[in-house]
C-alpha cells in the first residue's frame, strides 16, 4: 500500500491504525510502484517516476534492444499543442473527477456524494491491495487458476479490501460455464434486452456487400438439426423456439481495427433453441474475421457446436467467451449508456430550460432524472474518457464511442416503448386477449415478465396523472411551456434526428401519455434492469469477460498445444489480464452499489415521507 501525505504524524497515525488491524511491515520510503521507478530530488522537492526497466523489458521482447534510439518520432524541429487543434476539449486531472461542474439542481446530494467517495476510495484500495498482488505463485498479471481468481473474493460476507461474491457464483462455483446459465443470462442476466426471434436460416447480413463482401452466416443444417428435439429447422422457427444473440454486423466492421491493437475480437452469431422444459441453450456460435486480403472479400467464419470434454470443450468455453466480451460491450454502451444515459440528458436539459418547476409535466419528470446530469458528467470525465475505464476493460477500446455514435444512428424514440419494443424483437407476439395484449413466446423470460407490469403500472399512472390537468387535446396544444419542451429535445437535445419522422406531434393527451411513459421508463426501470446486475454477473470476470487477448488458437500451434493440456490456463490466457480485470470489476461494483438515499419508483422524497403509495 502506497501512502502519500503532507502531515508525517497523519501518516505515521495511519500507518498504527491499520497495524491494529492487519500484519504489516512498514517499507520505508517508496522506491518502486507498478514497476515505475520513484526518483526523488529533496533539493529542489521534485519527484520522478520512471519506467526504464519497464521499457527495455519491452524492447527485449521484441528484438528490439539494440534499435536505434531517437528522441522523438517527429523531426526535432515540429513543436505539438493542442492549440493546433481547437476543438480538443479541457479536460480535469482525473483525481479532481468529483469537482467537475453540475449545475447546482442536477448535483448529488451531501449524501450521495458521500457514498459515491466512499465507494470509489474502497474499489481503489482494493484494486491496489497487497492481498491482491500475493494472491500466490501467480505469473505477472496473469491468474493461473479459477481458485486464483476466486481469491479475489471475500468468502461469505465481504471484508475489507476484498470483493464481495459476486451472486452467479455464491451457491456453485462452476455453474457459470454450464450451456443452461449462459442461455439463462440472455433473458435475466445483466443485457437481457438484445436476444431476438430467429426468422430465417442461415442468418443475413445487412452490411454493404460492395464494402464487406459475403458477410452471410456459415452455419450450416448439419451443424444444429440433431439439437431441435426432431423439429426440423424450419419447424423449429415456425413454433418460435429459434432465437439468435447476433452481435455480427455491429462488431465487423471494427473488428480489422480492433485486432490490430492487443484487444482481439470476433462477430458473433449465436444461435439457441428454446427447450420443452421453457429453458434456452444455445447449440451453435460462429465466429467470424474480415478477410485477411480485405474487407470487400468477405468473412472468414468458425462455427462451434456445444462440447464438455476435451479441447473441443475448451474450444466452446472460449467461444461463448467471445460471445460475452460482444455482449458485455453492447451492454455498456449502447443498453446502458446510450438509451438510459446519453438519450435521456436532452430531456433532462430541456426540462429545466423550458418547464416552469410548478408545471405539471416538471414534477412528474423531475424525480425520475434525479442525478443524471451528475452521473453522466462524472463518467465522460473518469469512465467513457480518453484512456478511461471503459476504453481499458470494454472490448472496442479506443473506439468505444465511435461504434456509440453508429449506434445513435438507429435510435428511434418510439422504438424505446413497451410492449412494442418486445414484439420488435420477436421475442413476444401481439394478442389482444391477454393482459398486457402480447404474449412472449418465452413464458419463463423474467425481464419481459416483470417489465410489462412495471411498464403497465407506469402508463397507467401517467394517465391518471395527466388527466387531471389536460381536459382536451386543445389544452396541449396550448401550453406554450410543454410544446417548447418537446421543441427542444427534437431540434437541440437531439438535433441529429430532428427531421425524422417518428417524432410525437404533441397535438393529443395520448401523444403526452405515450411520451413521459417512455421517458419514465428508460429513466428508471430500463436503466435498473441494466445498471444493477452488472456487478452480480460481471463481477466474476471469467463469467463476463470484457476483452480478449488473443485470437482461438489454431492447431498445432503452441497455445492450441497448451489448451489441451491446461484448457482453464488456456482459457485465462484468452481473457482480459488480471489487472484490467480489477479495474473493471472495481467499477463494476461501484456502478451497481445502491447509495443510501435511493429513491424508488412509487416514492417521494418530498411528499409523505417518501411514500407516494402510502394511502395505497
Amino acid at each position: 500500500m502506497l501512502i502519500v501525505g503532507k502531515d508525517k504524524g497523519l501518516i505515521a497515525k495511519l500507518k498504527g491504525d491499520l497495524s491494529k488491524s492487519f500484519d504489516m511491515k512498514d517499507l520505508g520510503p517508496t522506491q518502486q510502484i507498478l514497476g515505475m521507478k520513484i526518483v526523488r530530488e529533496r533539493t529542489s522537492k521534485k519527484l520522478w517516476l520512471s519506467q526504464e526497466k519497464y521499457i527495455e523489458r519491452v524492447l527485449e521482447r521484441f528484438n528490439m534492444k539494440n534499435a536505434k534510439t531517437v528522441n522523438t518520432l517527429l523531426a526535432s524541429h515540429l513543436k505539438l499543442s493542442k492549440k493546433m487543434y481547437p476543438k480538443s476539449e479541457s479536460r480535469l486531472p482525473q483525481i479532481a473527477s468529483f469537482a467537475i461542474y453540475v449545475p447546482r439542481d442536477e448535483q448529488f446530494s451531501p449524501l450521495k456524494q458521500t457514498d459515491v467517495l466512499s465507494n470509489a476510495q474502497k474499489a481503489i484500495a482494493q484494486l491496489f491491495a497487497p492481498q491482491l498482488a500475493a494472491l500466490g505463485n501467480i505469473t505477472l498479471n496473469e491468474f493461473n487458476s479459477f481458485e486464483d481468481v476466486l481469491k479475489v473474493y471475500e468468502p461469505g460476507s465481504p471484508g475489507f479490501l476484498k470483493y464481495p461474491t459476486p451472486h452467479v457464483i455464491r451457491e456453485e462455483k462452476s455453474a457459470w460455464m454450464s450451456d443452461e446459465e449462459f442461455g439463462r443470462e440472455t433473458l435475466a442476466g445483466l443485457n437481457p434486452v438484445c436476444i431476438t426471434g430467429l426468422k430465417e436460416f442461415p442468418p443475413t447480413s445487412k452490411l454493404d456487400p460492395k464494402i464487406y463482401g459475403d458477410q452471410s452466416s456459415k452455419i450450416t443444417r448439419e451443424h444444429i438439426q440433431n439439437q431441435l428435439d426432431g423439429l426440423s429447422i424450419e419447424e423449429a422457427m415456425k413454433v418460435n423456439r429459434l432465437f439468435i444473440l447476433n452481435y455480427h454486423d455491429i462488431v465487423m466492421p471494427y473488428a480489422w481495427k480492433v485486432n490490430m491493437s492487443h484487444s482481439k475480437i470476433y462477430a458473433s452469431r449465436t444461435v439457441l433453441f428454446l427447450q420443452k422444459e421453457g429453458t434456452l441453450k444455445p447449440i451453435v456460435i460462429e465466429l467470424s474475421l474480415p478477410h485477411p486480403d480485405g474487407d470487400q472479400l468477405g468473412a472468414i467464419s468458425k462455427v462451434f457446436t456445444p462440447a464438455e470434454k476435451g479441447v473441443e470443450g475448451a474450444l466452446w468455453q472460449i467461444a461463448k467467451a467471445f460471445v460475452a466480451i460482444n455482449d458485455s460491450g453492447v451492454h455498456q454502451l449502447l443498453s446502458h449508456w446510450l438509451r438510459t444515459h446519453a438519450s435521456v440528458e436532452p430531456f433532462v436539459i430541456a426540462t429545466h430550460r423550458q418547464l416552469s418547476v410548478l408545471h405539471p409535466i416538471y414534477k412528474l419528470l423531475h424525480p425520475h432524472f434525479r442525478d443524471t446530469m451528475h452521473i453522466n458528467a462524472l463518467a465522460r470525465q473518469a469512465v467513457l474518457n480518453a484512456g478511461g475505464i471503459v476504453e481499458k476493460t470494454v472490448f472496442p477500446g479506443p473506439l468505444s464511442m465511435e461504434l456509440t455514435s453508429i449506434a445513435y444512428r438507429d435510435w428511434a424514440f418510439p422504438d424505446q416503448a413497451l410492449p412494442a419494443e418486445l414484439v420488435k424483437r420477436g421475442v413476444a407476439v401481439e394478442d389482444p386477449d391477454t393482459k398486457h395484449g402480447v404474449r412472449l413466446l418465452i413464458e419463463d423470460y423474467p425481464y419481459a415478465v416483470d417489465v410489462l407490469e412495471i411498464w403497465s403500472a407506469i402508463k397507467n399512472w401517467v394517465q391518471e396523472y395527466t388527466s387531471l390537468y389536460y381536459k382536451s387535446d386543445d389544452m396541449i396544444q396550448k401550453d406554450i411551456e410543454l410544446q417548447a419542451w418537446l421543441k427542444e429535445v427534437r431540434e437541440v437535445g437531439h438535433g441529429d434526428k430532428k427531421d425524422e419522422p417518428w417524432w410525437p406531434k404533441m397535438q393529443t393527451h395520448q401523444e403526452l401519455v405515450d411520451s413521459l411513459t417512455i421517458i419514465i421508463w428508460t429513466a428508471s426501470a430500463l436503466h435498473a434492469a441494466v445498471n444493477f446486475g452488472q456487478y452480480p454477473y460481471g463481477g466474476f470476470a471469467p463469467n463476463r469477460p470484457g476483452m480478449s487477448r488473443r485470437l482461438i488458437p489454431e492447431p498445432g500451434t503452441p497455445e492450441y498445444e497448451e489448451l489441451k493440456l491446461n484448457p482453464v490456463k488456456g482459457y485465462l490466457k484468452t481473457i482480459t489480464p488480471q489487472f484490467q480485470t480489477l479495474i473493471g470489476i472495481s467499477a463494476l461494483e461501484v456502478l451497481s452499489t445502491h447509495t443510501s438515499d435511493e429513491i424508488y419508483l412509487g416514492q417521494r422524497e418530498t411528499l409523505l415521507n417518501g411514500q407516494w403509495t402510502k394511502k395505497q
